[in-house]
């Protein structure tokens, strides 16, 4: 992880680095200047050891050991850890297994990095969608394990947005109450901005991501968005979403552009957002729907479309612009 000052000015300070494979700013007001620094410390200081811990990229990391002894042995987990996979557990549930963190072996088959990315047949991704399945990675008290060989764990869809989270509450834990964490335009926001009212955030234009299409209001809330208009390859003319629906092992190819939410923590909205993607409109606009204190916006090849909720978020910060 990139090491990153500190700035400082009338009580407002900031600091931006890069880190979990994006670039993150964390914006704060501090009642003393060693508050401050205190803060900035402790987040850098954690930053590092969780993408240390969870990284599949990080060939000692503790995903990449539970992976290599995947079918074998199992491996020491800790506390956080544990909190972390109960996590997985309950949106496994909610979303109806589409947020499967054991869908590394399509991650790895569906590789957007290839010098020269290729289909892979039918016959592959049905033999790796066999190793996918979220039953299959057993716990026990401190030990974790994948229950057979080629199965991986990919924390992707999740850790940025815990990571967000972890962030959030040690602010406030060090009576930090008027923040924004931004990591890769995952977010939540506390407390006030220095101009006072609420923060307020650009929506990116999936056709034109330089400029924004509207803007939303954020209050003690977290945004996250998804979609297929930065992260995504062309092969043979058709263009492949980076998504990946587990249950089909293929990309997601149902016109979905773009994916807002709106939740109280950024992990929910993040994985809400996957989700939503992955369903297409109307299941999406459903779970939205079903979700309390949730609330989404779709833009699709069909239109925008959005839940009561959202519409009435963004109409007040489109009338107070």
């Amino acid at each position: 992880m990139a090491a990153a000052s500190l700035s400082s000015l009338n009580g407002q300070h900031q600091f931006r680095f890069h880190a979990l494979g994006t670039s993150n700013t964390v914006l704060f007001r501090a009642a003393a200047p060693a508050l401050a620094r205190q803060f900035h410390e402790t987040v850098l200081r954690w930053l590092a050891e969780f993408e240390g811990r969870y990284s599949r990229f990080i060939p000692d990391s503790l995903v990449s050991r539970i992976n290599a002894a995947a079918g074998r042995a199992w491996v020491e987990s800790d506390p956080e850890t544990e909190e972390l996979l109960a996590l997985c557990d309950w949106f496994h549930w909610k979303t109806g297994g589409i947020f499967d963190p054991t869908a590394g072996p399509l991650v790895r088959l569906w590789d957007y990095h290839a010098p020269q990315p290729a289909l892979p047949t039918p016959e592959t991704i049905a033999h790796e969608r066999r190793l996918v399945g979220w039953s299959k990675l057993e716990r026990a008290a401190g030990r974790v394990r994948l229950a057979e060989a080629g199965m991986s764990l990919d924390l992707g869809g999740i850790g940025k947005e815990y990571a967000v989270d972890r962030v959030f509450e040690m602010a406030r834990r060090l009576g930090i109450l008027n923040l924004l964490v931004d990591f890769g335009r995952d977010l939540r926001a506390g407390g006030q901005p220095p101009e006072g009212g609420d923060w307020r955030i650009g929506l990116e234009h999936p056709g034109q991501p330089d400029s924004c299409w509207a803007g939303v209001a954020l209050k003690e809330t977290a945004l996250c968005c998804s979609g297929d208009y930065q992260r995504f390859v062309e092969i043979g003319g058709r263009r492949y979403s980076h998504l990946l629906d587990p249950r089909s092992g293929q990309p997601v190819h149902n016109g979905v552009r773009a994916v807002w939410a709106l939740a109280p923590t950024c992990t929910e909205a993040g994985i809400l957002t996957t989700t939503a993607c992955i369903l297409g409109v109307e299941e999406g606009l459903r779970l939205f729907e079903q979700t309390p204190f949730a609330a989404g916006c779709i833009w699709s090849e069909q239109g925008l479309f959005q839940t009561r909720r959202f519409q009435h978020v963004l109409s007040q910060e489109q009338r107070s612009a």
